[in-house]
Formats: structure tokens, C-alpha cells, sequence
């Protein structure tokens, strides 16, 4: 169903979610697993490099990617069969103990390649359920009104992970090497775990579709597609997110470097440019942090999405470096808004019983999918040069603006408001 500011109404006062007790507990346990996480990444592609050459290294760092595309949709009937939180605790449980084995082993011997990959393998396969579940639990903790307050604090999140994690992981490989960064990531996620057993979930319920029976995982995975594909406001959501991920992940991570690179920015320009599309990133989620709601939600999704793809399509033909860093801010803090509109709508409209697999899906769109770009871009660029690339990649994303303002359900959906607890 679309959540409209009328059937918030009926919903029982509440705290606001930075003040609620429960959601802060678990966005401390999820900050704890994002730092460990950005830690792991750092520790695994330094210590592939001390041992191999720089293909190897790009094959290291790129082993996870495949257990997590192949087992994410899987994840996400796990998530819904199961207390999501259990699933996340589990998942937090078996990276610990991976990590700290991988730790373990390189401290006795060394960190050979083989090591290196069957971690890789390992935690990526894990990943697979561990996202799904994070995806399925925000409804579980809140209220629907709280939800998109709750996205912005989980944004925030993030960003404090990328920004804290490699830092801390660069210090743990200068004093004690790949094992101590290891054991880090390792203590990290054992962090979030007493936090996660104190956080109250709130009991299943139905909004308008019966749950699916039990039965096999591939019927259950079928079902869950089908109602993403019949449901009026989540179908379309999904289709412009997969969509926009497809046009403009591939520009903003390879393209970025390439395009620095044939302006001659260097290496500051490059840091320039990403440490901008993170602050408006970040301001964005500050934004919708504070603000807990928008009105006319799915218009402004998607005028913020035709705004980001503009700027990803003008990106490359500015011909100075501040230019391009304003244009990156602005594809951030656009990008922010229309990624925490879209999940904070899917979130409030999804049945909770289909929540795990319909985050399975939007998450192997992010993860999955948009990453088999990558090659196509660099391709494309040689072939073509930057100017043209992007702008054609951003006319590709474009799409999704069409997908979501040809649909009546996302044209007005709203996001539920909800009264304030009186003090």
C-alpha cells in the first residue's frame, strides 16, 4: 500500500528516532559492523599486495563480490523466514569468528593468496544474508512515520564507516600488520553483538497481503518477485533504482578516475572530487535525519534524480577542477535524498512478511549488477573519451525519472507523518 499522511495519522505517538533508546542501540551495533567492515576491505587489499602483483589484488578484493551476488536473493527468503535481527547477529557471530581466524592464521604464517581468497569467498557468502536482514529490521524497531529519519541516521552511518574505518585499519597495518588489521575488523563486529541482543523487535504484521506459507526456498523466492512485480509503488521504485545504479555507478567510480586523470587533476584532484560527492552525500542524510520527513515524497524522488543525472552528465565537461567538485557535491547531496526516498518508501509500503527479499533484490541491483558496468565504461571511454560517456550514462539513468513519473503510486506517494510523543 502507499503511505499517505492520512494513515499516519491513525499511528500512536512516538519518540523521534534519534532519541529512541532501541533505534540508537542498533545504529551503534550497525555503525560498529560498517567500521569493522571498511577496516576488512583495507586490511585484505593491503595484504593481497604485499604478496602478489596488482591483478592478483583485483582478484582478491574481487572474490567476495561473487558469493554475495550469487546468495543475496537466497538471503533475503533467510531474512524473511527468520527474526531478522537473529540473522544479523549470526551473520556479525561468523564474520567475528572468520576474521579472527584469518588473523590467527597469517600471524603464524603468512598472508598467502589462497588465504586471502577463501577469507574473500567466506565473508562475501556471509554478506549475503547480513544485508538482506539489515534491510528487514528498520520496520521492525520503528514506527513507519520514524522511517525515513531512521534512513537518514543509517546514511549517516555509513558515511562515519567509510570515513573512520580505512584510517583506522591504515594504523592497525602500520603497527602491527595485516594480522593486528584482521584482528581489529574482528573485535569490531564482536563490538556490535551485546548491542544487537538488547534490541527490541517489534511482532510481524501483515498490511494487507497474507504472508506467504511455508514452503520451498524457490518457491518463496518466487513469490517474493512476483510481489515486487505486482505491487503498484514497489515495482517501479525497484525498476528506477536498478536503473539509475546501472547508469551512474559505473561514471562515478571508473569513469571519476579516468576523467581525472585526462584532465590532469592528479591525485588531490581525485580526492577533491569524491571527498565533495561525500559531503553532500552526507548532508543529505543529515537532511532527512533532522527533518523526518518531505513532503510530496515521490515528486521530489524524482526531480532529485533527474537533477543527479544532469550534474553526472555535465560532470565531464566542466573544464576546472572546483567546477567539477561543486557538480560532484551537488550529485551527492542529490543522490543521498532520491536513495533514502526510494528506501524509506519501499520500506513503509512492503508487507513486512516480503521485506528481506525485496531488499535482496534492490541490494543485488547495488551490488550485483551495477558493478558489471565498471568494464563497460573504461571501454567506452577509451573508445569514445569522457564527455560523451557520461553524458550518455546519465541520459541512461534519466530512465529511471521516466519509470517513476509514469507511475501514478510513486507520482504520489508520500511518507507517513507521525505525531510526537508529548513529554
Amino acid at each position: 500500500m502507499t503511505a499517505t499522511p492520512e494513515t499516519a495519522l491513525s499511528e500512536p505517538a512516538t519518540a523521534p528516532a534519534h532519541r529512541d533508546g532501541n533505534v540508537l542501540r542498533w545504529l551503534t551495533a550497525y555503525t560498529a559492523s560498517l567500521i569493522g567492515d571498511s577496516v576488512y576491505f583495507v586490511a585484505l587489499g593491503w595484504s593481497a599486495q604485499k604478496v602478489a602483483g596488482p591483478t592478483e589484488v583485483g582478484l582478491v578484493m574481487a572474490s567476495g563480490a561473487l558469493p554475495r551476488a550469487i546468495l543475496m536473493l537466497g538471503g533475503g527468503v533467510v531474512a524473511d523466514r527468520l527474526d531478522p535481527r537473529r540473522v544479523i547477529l549470526g551473520s556479525d557471530i561468523l564474520r567475528c569468528l572468520l576474521i579472527l581466524a584469518a588473523a590467527a592464521g597469517i600471524a603464524l604464517s603468512s598472508p598467502a593468496l589462497w588465504i586471502l581468497v577463501a577469507v574473500a569467498l567466506a565473508f562475501g557468502a556471509v554478506d549475503a544474508l547480513f544485508v538482506p536482514a539489515v534491510g528487514a529490521l528498520p520496520p521492525r524497531i520503528t514506527s513507519p512515520g520514524q522511517l525515513a529519519r531512521v534512513t537518514g541516521l543509517r546514511s549517516l552511518s555509513m558515511r562515519l564507516g567509510q570515513i573512520t574505518g580505512p584510517p583506522v585499519g591504515g594504523l592497525a597495518m602500520g603497527l602491527g600488520g595485516p594480522a593486528a588489521a584482521f584482528a581489529v575488523a574482528g573485535v569490531l563486529f564482536a563490538l556490535s553483538v551485546p548491542l544487537l541482543l538488547t534490541v527490541r523487535i517489534r511482532p510481524l504484521a501483515s498490511e494487507g497481503a497474507e504472508p506467504p506459507g511455508p514452503g520451498t526456498s524457490r518457491a518463496e523466492l518466487l513469490d517474493g518477485l512476483r510481489y515486487i512485480r505486482r505491487h503498484r509503488l514497489i515495482g517501479p521504485l525497484v525498476a528506477a533504482c536498478a536503473v539509475c545504479e546501472l547508469g551512474l555507478v559505473g561514471t562515478l567510480n571508473v569513469g571519476m578516475v579516468l576523467l581525472n586523470a585526462e584532465r590532469g587533476w592528479g591525485p588531490a584532484g581525485y580526492g577533491w572530487i569524491v571527498s565533495s560527492f561525500g559531503a553532500g552525500a552526507a548532508a543529505s542524510a543529515a537532511l532527512l535525519a533532522v527533518a523526518g520527513w518531505l513532503p510530496r515524497a515521490g515528486l521530489v524522488l524524482a526531480g532529485t534524480l533527474l537533477t543527479g543525472c544532469a550534474g553526472a552528465a555535465a560532470i565531464a565537461l566542466v573544464p576546472a577542477l572546483w567546477q567539477a567538485a561543486l557538480l560532484a557535491a551537488l550529485i551527492g547531496l542529490t543522490a543521498g535524498i532520491f536513495g533514502s526516498l526510494d528506501n524509506a518508501l519501499i520500506q513503509t509500503a512492503t508487507d513486512p512478511a516480503y521485506l528481506g527479499r525485496v531488499t535482496s533484490v534492490v541490494m543485488l541491483a547495488m551490488v550485483g549488477l551495477a558493478p558489471l558496468s565498471y568494464p563497460l565504461v573504461g571501454v567506452a571511454i577509451g573508445a569514445w573519451g569522457s564527455a560523451a560517456v557520461f553524458a550518455g550514462c546519465g541520459a541512461f539513468a534519466a530512465l529511471g525519472v521516466v519509470i517513476a513519473l509514469t507511475s501514478s503510486a510513486v507520482r504520489d506517494a508520500e511518507l507517513p507523518r507521525e505525531r510526537r510523543a508529548v513529554s
